[in-house]
């Protein structure tokens, strides 16, 4: 398995994981009826990954918008990540957020103040 995609739609985000190159994108929003079972794959490629990671990993999250029950999941895909990052590959997370999107950018603080893995955030302008 080279590689891990999701197709967006609505509800859900894009999820581009190319594990040749150690890049996992995920972009959109993301309020799925069942965020556990959406997000379950991509925390399995990701425990597949880890016995193999490559020497960087790089993470780029462009989320517009996500639920509650996302929040937990997408913690759960970076307590991966980290697991990942003390494995030995260099993990850094691209924290995505509009300039005027104040609760995107205090999630993204909220998940670096949690995970012990370097995040960047990156403003963007619509």
């Amino acid at each position: 398995m080279e590689k891990y995609s999701i197709e967006g739609t609505p509800k859900t985000p894009t999820i581009s994981f190319d594990l040749a190159s150690g890049v996992l994108e995920i972009k959109g929003r993301s309020i799925p009826e069942n965020s556990i079972e959406f997000y379950k794959p991509l925390v399995d490629a990701l425990d597949k990954y880890s016995s193999s990671a490559k020497p960087a990993t790089n993470v780029i999250i462009q989320l517009e918008y996500f639920n509650t029950s996302s929040s937990k999941c997408i913690l759960d895909v970076f307590k991966k990540l980290e697991n990942i990052n003390k494995g030995g590959s260099s993990v850094t997370i691209n924290w995505h957020y509009e300039e005027d999107d104040e609760d995107m950018l205090e999630a993204g603080e909220d998940y670096q103040a949690i995970i012990n893995v370097p995040f960047k955030m990156v403003q963007v302008s619509e």
